[in-house]
């Protein structure tokens, strides 16, 4: 995916360059060496609703961008990324979802997104 490409090529021209990264259909998810997240990519539109961790309305980012006020301050240490949902371990052990939540797939105890 040509988007995908621009994401990692962005990411390695920054001070601080990815330490993990995850792909998931059209999205891309990373963490730097300081356990900061950023995201990049498109949201399909049958599942557009928070799946790059922006919140709602931000569906395409061609660029990584650092996700607001990610997993509570904690640092994260590992990312995941589904088709259209993400998920990341934080530094406590805390497991946070976030994207597409059809059938459950986010955790949350219902379908929400």
């Amino acid at each position: 995916c040509a988007v995908r490409w621009l994401c990692f090529a962005a990411l390695l021209r920054e001070s601080n360059p990815p330490a993990r990264a995850a792909a998931g259909e059209r999205h891309s998810v990373f963490i730097d060496g300081e356990g900061r997240l950023s995201s990049c990519g498109s949201a399909p539109s049958y599942a557009p609703q928070g799946l790059l961790g922006h919140g709602e309305g931000v569906t395409r980012l061609n660029t990584p961008t650092r996700l607001p006020s990610p997993l509570g301050g904690e640092r994260a240490v590992s990312v995941s990324a589904g088709d259209v949902h993400s998920l990341a371990l934080a530094a406590n052990g805390a497991v946070w979802s976030w994207g597409w939540g059809g059938f459950g797939k986010l955790g949350h105890g219902d379908g929400q997104d």
